[in-house]
């Protein structure tokens, strides 16, 4: 996993096929990790969680699913403009891939490779690092869904149960689809065969010693705790400003909002309908993904008005070109202006 985030910074292009030989939770960059694991559960059971530079939702990597990992410049001219255009570049490999191996799958906008009859198979997401951007999906051989329930932080183990069914019903794997496990070998020769036929040739390159190297000063800051549980949520924990504002009369409040793109969770403290502070998180995707904290500013001082919020986060999406695959500037005004 720190491979991808070290060759995107050096901006070497590649593409990555991995498969972990240990169970690892893998988790957004814009979710929070305290409310979506089960950390508890995780330490129990010898499960590393870490949090991924590239958004989306909570993912359980395990020897039974082969990830890929596009890595590709932004200036490098050969390759499609926009998040959309650069999707369709790794879901239609994806794709062909599980279409290779039996399984009648196709790619469902924003970011899903799915069965014709709408089971999942995989899920795809893309940031920007460096002067990059990355592109991640997976070929799920088998999937433990018990397992990816477990590590979820959920109100109640009948919720628990819920997910679980939720899981078996909507995500699928080869194995489930064709009743056949291929080799590691024949999906990874897939993969590479579907992907040289839109990007040219992949000859296989041996890492040299600066990559792990690089890797390994990337890690203190990936598996750091500051970094793992850097919080969306601003206001949390500051007892002080909390209680200040309280006592002003001044409201704070989280609220969920599902968009077609993802999940978008807000926290913000307002004063009537006056916007004081905002924090925004969630499993959706949003490129460039640092670019968030300007529409958190944007907003601070603004009524919370569906349209006049609309309006300016619309504006800043404008300034600096920001793309958010099935999540608008309406969907952030929505769950801004519901949040009560």
């Amino acid at each position: 996993m720190l491979i991808f985030h070290v060759l995107a910074r050096m901006g070497r292009e590649a593409l990555i096929l991995v498969s972990p030989s240990e169970k690892i939770v893998s988790v957004g960059y814009f979710q929070d990790t305290d409310k979506v694991i089960d950390l508890e559960y995780c330490r129990k059971n010898g499960i590393s969680v870490m949090r991924r530079e590239i958004g989306g939702g909570t993912t359980l990597l395990d020897r039974n699913q082969i990830f890929f990992q596009l890595i590709l410049r932004r200036d490098n001219p050969e390759f499609p403009r926009g998040i959309a255009s650069l999707y369709r570049l790794i879901a239609d490999p994806c794709a062909e891939t599980y279409r290779a191996l039996g399984v009648d799958a196709l790619f469902r906008p924003v970011n899903d490779i799915v069965t014709e009859e709408g089971r999942k198979v995989s899920g795809l997401g893309g940031a920007d690092i460096g002067e990059c951007v990355v592109f991640v999906g997976n070929i799920i051989l088998d999937f433990d869904s018990r397992e990816m329930a477990n590590i979820l932080k959920v109100p109640s183990e009948k919720f628990r149960d819920k997910v679980h069914k939720s899981l078996e019903d909507n995500v699928s794997s080869v194995v489930k689809e064709t009743g056949r496990k291929p080799s590691r070998r024949e999906v990874e020769d897939l993969l590479i065969e579907k992907f040289a036929k839109r990007l040219g040739g992949l000859p296989e390159a041996l890492l040299e010693s600066e990559v792990y190297e690089k890797a390994h000063e990337l890690e203190k800051k990936m598996m750091s705790d500051e970094f793992l549980f850097r919080r969306r949520d601003k206001t949390a924990g500051d007892e002080d400003y909390m209680k200040v504002k309280i006592s002003s009369g001044i409201q704070v409040s989280e609220r969920s909002y599902k968009a077609c793109g993802g999940l978008i969770t807000v926290t913000h403290v307002a004063q009537g309908d006056t916007i004081k502070d905002i924090s925004i998180s969630g499993d959706f995707t949003f490129y460039p993904k640092d670019r968030l904290k300007d529409i958190e500013d944007s907003l601070v001082g603004a009524r919370r008005d569906i349209s006049g919020i609309q309006g300016l986060i619309s504006k800043v999406y404008h300034e600096l070109s920001i793309e958010s695959p099935g999540v608008t500037p309406l969907d952030f005004a929505e769950a801004i202006c519901k949040a009560d």
